[in-house]
């Protein structure tokens, strides 16, 4: 949406002062572990932007609580796989042998939106070191959320959505859908029915740039709506609204058993 039509469709400017109220009617409370989904322009005009929407959701959450949000580079992987749009296959062997290699205090985010961004180069804020699906944390269980990625397996049991299912976090879905609830997928590890696939991204190892191969399922999130829509049936799910956005907040832990049980008895 073009930012003229966003101003056209914003009865009065969000400002962080009137996001935090928006949040925490929402459900959101101060010392909350919670995993943010978010779109800008679904706000409405926001005065301060990106800026503004994460300095609201510090402000709610506060330091006793924990913010995290997907970093994630998808450029930063095997262009064998690449689509919309692929590369010339005479051009992979040169992609491996001189991608950079994943920084986490560099390496920018791709598709991932503006509060994700802004987020991500915060003071305070850390990152876990998988290549292509990081995750960034503020708060009081930031480090723990984010220590020890582990590169296969990447969204699974080492992976900073099982610590949040550990601490009984919560998930935002700040103006988007279901189809972005990252944590669903760490349901799809616990079915264990799912493709195994070999990926590859440029990481550091012992200090050197190495194109490094590893192998982890094939994620479908094409059935990720279809859950979520089930879910909230269940009466689980608290929706609201902040600015102009729609906002679904649920309990990792209870969106990822349900979700265990949907695609167990709704085999792919």
């Amino acid at each position: 949406m073009s930012e003229s039509k966003v101003i056209l469709n914003t009865p009065s400017p969000r400002t962080c002062q009137s996001l935090a109220k928006d949040l925490l009617d929402a459900g959101l409370t101060p010392g909350m572990n919670v995993i943010v989904h978010s779109s800008l322009s679904s706000l409405g005009w926001v005065c301060g932007g990106s800026v503004a929407v994460v300095q609201a959701l510090m402000d709610v959450i506060t330091p006793a609580g924990t913010l995290v949000m997907p970093t994630y580079s998808g450029d930063l992987s095997d262009p064998n796989t690449w689509q919309a749009p692929a590369v010339p296959t005479d051009w992979w062997s040169i992609i491996y042998e001189t991608m950079p290699a994943f920084d986490p205090k560099v390496t920018p985010t791709r598709r991932m939106g503006k509060i994700v961004e802004t987020f991500r180069t915060w003071q305070g804020v850390v990152r876990s070191s998988h290549p292509t699906v990081s995750f960034a944390a503020w708060g009081k269980h930031a480090e723990k959320i984010i220590f020890d990625h582990a590169l296969e397996n990447s969204l699974g049991e080492s992976s900073p959505l099982a610590r949040l299912y550990e601490l009984n976090g919560s998930v935002l879905l700040l103006g988007v859908g279901y189809d972005r609830c990252t944590s669903f997928h760490l349901a799809e590890y616990r079915v264990d029915r799912t493709l195994r696939v070999s990926r590859g991204a440029p990481i550091l190892e012992t200090g050197q740039r190495i194109w490094k191969v590893y192998t982890d399922i094939e994620f479908d999130d094409d059935c990720f709506v279809e859950i979520g829509a089930a879910f909230e049936q269940t009466g689980h799910v608290k929706v609201s609204t902040v600015g102009s956005a729609q906002t679904k907040l649920l309990s990792i832990r209870n969106g990822v058993d349900f979700a265990v049980n949907w695609l167990t008895t709704h085999p792919r």
